[in-house]
C-alpha cells in the first residue's frame, strides 16, 4: 500500500490531474476519475488500483495520444511506450495501446526497420543503422532482416567519401581521416577500403 501525496492539476490539461504517491509523482489520470473514485491527498491506496483506475478511464484518450503521435512518421513499439510514459500513463494503459495499434496495423516494428534502413542507407552504413534501431527497442531479428534487404552500400559510401575530399588533397593524412570518417558512418572495414579504392588508393595506409 502507499499513500497519495498530492493531486495536482496538469498544466497544459486542466480535465487531467497528476498523482504524487509517497512523496513522488505516480501517474496522470482524469480528474473527473480521481473525484468519482474519492482520491484525496492522504489517500492510502495500492499501485494495483491506481492503476485499474486509470486503465479503465483512460483507455481511449491514451490510444488517441498514441496515435497522434505518429502523424507525422512512424514510430516503434519502444517509442510510443517512452511517449506514453511521458505522459503518466501506467504499464496496463500502455500495454493496452500497444495491442490495439498493432491490431490495427499502425506499429509494426519490423516494417519500421525496413523504412528506417532504406532511407538512412544513404547517408550511413549498415552498423550505425544498426545501432539506432537498437535504441529505438527494434528486436536483433527484424534489425538482421532490415539488413539483410539493404543493397548499394558500397555506392554510397563511394559518395559520401568523394563528398568528404571535395577540395582536399588526397596525401596519406587526408585519406587516413576519410577512412576513419567511413568507419564512424557505420561503414565496415572492408566497405570503408573498397571506397578508398575508388579514388585509386589501395588501402588506408
Amino acid at each position: 500500500m502507499a499513500e497519495i501525496t498530492g493531486i495536482s492539476p496538469q498544466k497544459k490539461d486542466k480535465t487531467r490531474c497528476n498523482i504524487e504517491v509517497d512523496g513522488r509523482f505516480y501517474c496522470g489520470m482524469k480528474l473527473e476519475t480521481a473525484i468519482k473514485n474519492r482520491l484525496k491527498v492522504g489517500s492510502v491506496v495500492s499501485p494495483e488500483y491506481l492503476a485499474e483506475l486509470q486503465l479503465e478511464s483512460e483507455k481511449t484518450t491514451a490510444l488517441d495520444k498514441a496515435l497522434m503521435h505518429i502523424t507525422s512518421s512512424m514510430k516503434t513499439e519502444k517509442e510510443i511506450r517512452d511517449h506514453l510514459k511521458r505522459k503518466g500513463y501506467l504499464k496496463d494503459v500502455c500495454d493496452h495501446v500497444i495491442e490495439k495499434m498493432k491490431e490495427y496495423g499502425f506499429l509494426n516494428d519490423g516494417e519500421y526497420a525496413k523504412v528506417f534502413a532504406e532511407s538512412a542507407k544513404k547517408r550511413e552504413g549498415k552498423r550505425m543503422i544498426a545501432l539506432k534501431l537498437r535504441r529505438k527497442g527494434v528486436d536483433e531479428d527484424e534489425i538482421e532482416r532490415a539488413l539483410d534487404e539493404l543493397t548499394g552500400e558500397e555506392e554510397a559510401a563511394a559518395q559520401i567519401l568523394n563528398k568528404y575530399m571535395r577540395g582536399k588533397t588526397p596525401d596519406r593524412e587526408t585519406l587516413s581521416k576519410a577512412y576513419r570518417h567511413l568507419l564512424n558512418k557505420g561503414y565496415d572495414y572492408e566497405i570503408a577500403k573498397h571506397a578508398l579504392q575508388t579514388l585509386g588508393v589501395d588501402d588506408e595506409n
